[in-house]
């Protein structure tokens, strides 16, 4: 499969799940009186364009085998269930939205959100603490570039039953939210003056192979760990020759870790192949240090879930932070 271009990949949104999706979206619109029902097309990632009210889809959603690929390459299927798709969708529908309307021209869009002509950063380095933005995708997307924010933050208001005006009280970020509430109100229901139809880069134009994309999409989230885990690790683990017989350390930590990548991925945000980067030299040290899983195997896998999220969260907001690459 991997040697198949893009553009030889027979998949599309009809007759599918995602049609489904965007059927709910479009509901979800029309409950909240706003007019624009974004198109959307297959193309190789998650994205609606620049002046075009409408949204990419992953080509991988289309089919199941191609999600068993992605879930193979990337440790992770982006949008592959019900309510991460809706949520990715709603998201992107909030930039379809400002593509349609342009309200990021209005003063007091600017005041809220900042510049929209601000450049996109390579990296971002969120503040979880800050309650200046809305917390709806991973990785505190909001605070990336105003239009992140500006999306989420639709996002967040469409969402039925989100309650919002209780779960952000006594937050800056709810100016935003009334802000959005109060500008699809005046704007929602009049017929948006820029309703381009365009599909960029539609998945049949991609002469890409399978295998070229996914080389170039894990090398984006390509990571070398620092090697600071020897002193944690011989804390949780054993070398005192009365534990040889006991199950290798190295072993151990591969029997549980993807179930333990999952979690720490879900608690923390942090992307999977990041973290499988910081397992392989986890298991390659136990190994140069003999260690052993001494112990209750429950316990030591509940005390190494604790030791890889500290160490994620050390490294994503430590003294020595890397910085974060904007989605």
């Amino acid at each position: 499969m991997l040697k198949q271009r893009l553009s030889s990949l027979k998949v599309k949104i009809e007759g599918t799940w995602l049609e489904d999706c965007l059927g709910t979206l479009n509901e979800e619109l029309q409950a909240k009186g706003i007019r624009l029902r974004p198109h959307a097309w297959i193309s190789s990632e998650w994205f609606s364009p620049a002046d075009v009210p409408g949204i990419a889809i992953p080509f991988y959603l289309a089919h199941p085998r191609l999600m068993k690929l992605e879930k193979k390459m990337m440790l992770d299927v982006e949008g592959g269930t019900w309510s991460e798709c809706m949520a990715i969708l709603r998201h992107e529908a909030g930039h379809a939205v400002q593509h349609a309307w342009q309200p990021q021209r209005r003063r007091r869009w600017q005041q809220l959100f900042g510049l929209s002509s601000k450049r996109y950063p390579r990296h971002y380095r969120p503040n979880p603490a800050s309650r200046r933005f809305v917390q709806h995708l991973r990785l505190w997307y909001a605070q990336s570039h105003p239009d992140e924010d500006f999306a989420e933050t639709f996002a967040v208001w469409l969402r039925p039953r989100s309650n919002w005006r209780t779960r952000y009280a006594g937050w800056p970020a709810l100016q935003k939210l009334e802000y959005v509430d109060e500008l699809m109100a005046e704007i929602g229901s009049a017929r948006p003056p820029g309703l381009s139809r365009e599909r960029v880069d539609p998945l049949h134009q991609l002469s890409q192979t399978l295998g070229e994309h996914y080389r170039k999409k894990q090398a984006f989230y390509a990571f070398t760990p620092p090697k600071t885990y020897d002193r944690d690790l011989s804390r949780l683990f054993s070398a005192d020759p009365r534990h040889q017989r006991a199950p290798a350390a190295s072993a151990f930590i591969r029997r549980h870790r993807s179930q333990i990548r999952q979690l720490v991925a879900r608690w923390t945000g942090e992307n999977q192949l990041t973290l499988d980067a910081v397992l392989d030299d986890m298991i390659q040290r136990c190994r140069e240090l003999d260690l052993r899983a001494a112990g209750s195997e429950r316990k030591l896998a509940t005390n190494f879930t604790i030791l890889l999220t500290a160490k994620t969260t050390q490294m994503m907001f430590g003294p020595s932070r890397r910085k974060w690459i904007a989605l």
